[in-house]
């Protein structure tokens, strides 16, 4: 072959599976002058020595289905391409040493169902005849996915490479991409150790390689290689060939038979960061050295669980890295801070049985210009750009790895990497008991350690149980101050936009399905869709001026939502966004003695008819000043105060010094979750995503079609709107509430109508008020199909395998009439 071209489509940078599975995706949609370029030879970096594992049970429908197709395509791939891939669908087999991960498992079962994914629960016995050479010491059952299986990794990788190149792709070895060329915020191309090469794409598949490629195009991808063990044995004599993959996540364990061998591996609690200061230049088909001492305590558990380890000898050693992200999750999409700039990197032990999927969703992005369905779980965009520190990373992962075969607990926070982003508050709450968890790397306060407690030698510290867990109770008299009386929530991390320029309504017109054109000091909640109708953006506009908007979303969303809004935006507009978000704390007072509470604090009145909902108002409290938006997530009486970060402690002490008299109680996030989800609020990422339809959501009081174009033309997705009135509704977001006060949800728990699984819950949470859990999901409407005629069914939610009763409602189980805020 000749040497590299100075023009392509698109370049990718990476020739591990991964990187071979977009080349192979983006020809297999038509797309010409694909160039791969590999900086020493396809599958030399970590895909060569993977494990090779086929699992399809992800934590999500979507990754579910992602993984499926992996395993789909794995089975033709010989047939096409003459590589024989080595994949065979023996099935896998977990196997639960507690009651904890049994439920873990039962649920994943259950979950399983509603993916079409075959799953089985078995006994002690039953998994003794999957799996003849366990021992069953321990063992209080298992999960058998018959449809899972193993293969070659590099023969994966070398017949993705072999279809790409069938169909035209270019690809090329022993090419080093030493930088990536950019202009007026897209990327351009590459440059090489061969000279560069101009590209409409380029696209980081990069491997343990990704964070640096980033860095070339100043893009933060959040990833650091790791030692990942495993051992192979000599040949044992009778071993058959049938046997499932066995994983025993309490020992942290898997074990395959391969060629009448064991590879037994292992994720173990804590992990070795590797190559801290630099990938060595010329790393390639490279081993790690040996470290027996780490390794040894995952043997000698393992001789116990596989007897016959005891007599067969050890082959092989092996140690070589891969590369693991800040939450186990791999990184996936365009970047937000380069347009045409895309990443497909991080996969965190389970690259093989990703790549099919990852690859295909990545390409069809590229050639849709938006996710092809609903991808958040990885979206890159998630990622702040903090978490590609190297110290913070060398922390993280050395957790991240040992969480991939823990126990999946819900609420469960990590242990590494604290700290780093905290609300001016954060001392106040930590003494007067707060619980924090982290999200978007912030601390917040989840619940609160009531003094009695404390004084019994209970510590703010989660147990993390699939049952009630021993902040329940605390939970629930915060969620009844809420109800009854005051709570006071620190919601510091809410994103906040700044929207500024003569253009500024214009653009948010454009973007938005609501009217935003309103008089300054008003709120308006709304939706930003895509072109098919799909939320892309969940969140409050407050009019600060006729030139000035506050964009008030997650913390978690801001990236994705700031890069959507930024990327919306023509060139020609005078509008410009800026993140903002460090400059006000926010403290939520909620309850229907919220006004009680604050009036005495202010000089302004915050009557109804002074301070109507949905208004913002500049106020004078304690002796300094705050934005106070009327406004609720809870479903109570109550004011979001946005105060700058200088006086936010001020504003504290003379709301808790008042709040000693009136009753205040502070509140966490566990509780704002339990409130909203009475009050059937949506959350954004579970039961509202970019493939939800927002008329399906039942949010279409909050998308306006009539109202007038902005400069730049009607909002984003009215067309898409206007055919859905027309053609009617497929599906509806139901709440539901178990009758028997006791089972928990989550989410992702099958939906059952008259007896058939029709769907799963998005979201779940204990109504403390309601007195039981409550879930929300969506439920597939049948042609012509009214609301009335969907909710006469009988409903159960099914948990674990067990089936309860629900009442379902498309009204809010409580206050449906929203009178509460209004007070």
């Amino acid at each position: 072959m000749d040497g590299i071209p100075s023009k392509a489509r698109v370049v990718i940078i990476g020739g591990g599976v991964i990187g071979c599975s977009v080349a192979y995706h983006l020809t297999q949609l038509g797309w010409k002058e694909v160039v791969l370029l590999e900086r020493k030879q396809l599958t030399s970096g970590t895909t060569w020595h993977a494990a090779g594992l086929i699992g399809q049970l992800r934590a999500t429908f979507n990754m579910t289905k992602l993984a499926k197709y992996s395993a789909e395509l794995y089975g033709s791939l010989e047939e096409e391409t003459g590589v024989a891939t080595g994949f065979r669908q023996r099935g896998s087999l977990a196997l639960a040493l507690s009651d904890d991960r049994m439920e873990e498992l039962s649920r994943g079962a259950s979950m399983a169902h509603t993916f079409g994914l075959a799953a089985e629960v078995l006994t002690p016995e039953e998994c003794l005849e999957k799996h003849p050479y366990i021992s069953l010491t321990d063992v209080k059952g298992g999960v058998f996915l018959p449809t899972d299986g193993q293969a070659d990794p590099a023969n994966i990788a070398l017949a993705l490479a072999k279809g790409a190149r069938n169909r035209g792709a270019l690809i090329f070895e022993n090419v080093k991409v030493t930088g990536v060329t950019q202009k007026e915020g897209r990327a351009t191309g590459v440059l090489t150790d061969q000279g560069p090469i101009e590209a409409d794409y380029v696209v980081n598949c990069a491997g343990m390689w990704g964070r640096e490629v980033g860095a070339m195009a100043g893009v933060s991808v959040p990833l650091q290689a790791c030692e990942h063990f495993y051992i192979v044995t000599e040949a044992i004599p009778g071993l058959p060939n049938t046997l499932p993959v066995l994983r025993v996540p309490d020992e942290c364990a898997y074990y395959k038979e391969d060629a009448g061998k064991i590879l037994l591996g292992a994720f173990e609690p804590n992990s070795k960061p590797w190559a801290l200061e630099g990938i060595p230049e010329d790393f390639c088909f490279d081993q790690l050295p040996e470290d027996f001492d780490h390794f040894e305590p995952i043997l000698e558990r393992a001789v116990e669980r596989f007897p016959a380890l005891a007599e067969a000898g050890i082959h092989t050693f092996f140690n070589g890295p891969e590369s693991f992200t800040p939450d186990d999750r791999y990184l996936l999409g365009e970047a937000p801070e380069l347009k045409n700039f895309y990443v497909a990197a991080g996969f965190n032990s389970i690259g093989i049985q990703s790549a099919g999927g990852a690859g295909k969703a990545l390409a069809e992005w590229m050639e849709g210009g938006e996710p092809p369905f609903d991808l958040w779980d990885v979206d890159i965009r998630r990622m702040q750009p903090f978490q590609a520190n190297k110290s913070y990373l060398a922390e993280r992962v050395s957790e991240t790895l040992g969480l991939l075969y823990a126990d999946h607990f819900p609420y469960r926070q990590y242990a590494t990497s604290r700290g780093v982003r905290k609300s001016p508050l954060h001392d106040r709450l930590a003494a007067r008991g707060a619980c924090f968890g982290e999200a978007a790397g912030w601390e917040r306060a989840n619940w609160f350690l009531p003094p009695d407690a404390a004084a019994k030698g209970e510590t703010a510290d989660y147990r993390y149980s699939w049952k009630r867990q021993n902040w329940f109770a605390y939970a629930a008299a915060e969620h009844r101050a809420v109800r009854e009386g005051v709570g006071l929530f620190d919601m510091t991390s809410f994103g906040k936009i700044r929207v500024e320029g003569r253009d500024a309504e214009a653009v948010l017109q454009k973007v938005s399905a609501n009217d935003i054109a309103v008089e300054p000091g008003r709120l308006v909640y709304t939706q930003w869709l895509n072109e098919r109708g799909g939320i892309e953006a969940d969140v409050t506009i407050t009019r600060l001026s006729e030139i000035s908007f506050l964009v008030v979303t997650p913390g978690a969303t801001l990236r994705r939502d700031l890069s959507w809004l930024q990327r919306h935006t023509p060139e020609d507009a005078h509008c410009v966004a800026l993140d903002v978000t460090a400059g006000e704390a926010v403290l939520c007072v909620m309850g229907p003695k919220a006004r009680d509470l604050l009036q005495p604090l202010t000089a302004q009145s915050l009557s109804n008819e002074a301070f109507p909902f949905a208004t913002a108002q500049e106020i004078e409290i304690g002796q300094g000043l705050a934005r106070a938006h009327r406004v609720s997530y809870v479903g109570e009486l109550g004011w979001e105060l946005y105060v700058s970060s200088e006086m936010a402690c001020h504003v504290f002490d003379a709301i808790a010094a008042r709040g000693e008299e009136s009753g205040l109680k502070l509140c966490g996030l566990h509780v704002l979750d339990s409130c909203r989800i009475e009050k059937a609020f949506r959350h954004f990422g579970h039961d509202i995503t970019d493939e939800d339809h927002v008329l399906e959501a039942g949010l279409g009081f909050a998308v306006k079609t009539d109202k007038a174009a902005s400069r730049y033309g009607d909002f984003l997705g009215r067309a898409a709107v206007l055919k859905k009135k027309q053609a009617g509704l497929s599906r509806r977001l139901l709440q539901f509430k178990l009758k028997d006060p006791e089972p928990l949800l989550y989410h992702n728990e099958p939906i059952v109508r008259d007896g058939r699984i029709v769907g799963r819950l998005t979201s779940g949470n204990y109504g403390h008020w309601l007195g039981g859990a409550i879930g929300l999901g969506y439920v597939p409407a049948e042609p012509g199909e009214g609301a009335a005629e969907q909710l006469a069914s009988a409903y159960e939610i099914e948990i674990a395998g067990k089936r309860f009763e629900a009442e379902a409602s498309l009204k809010p189980l409580h206050d449906p009439k929203a009178e509460r805020v209004k007070l």
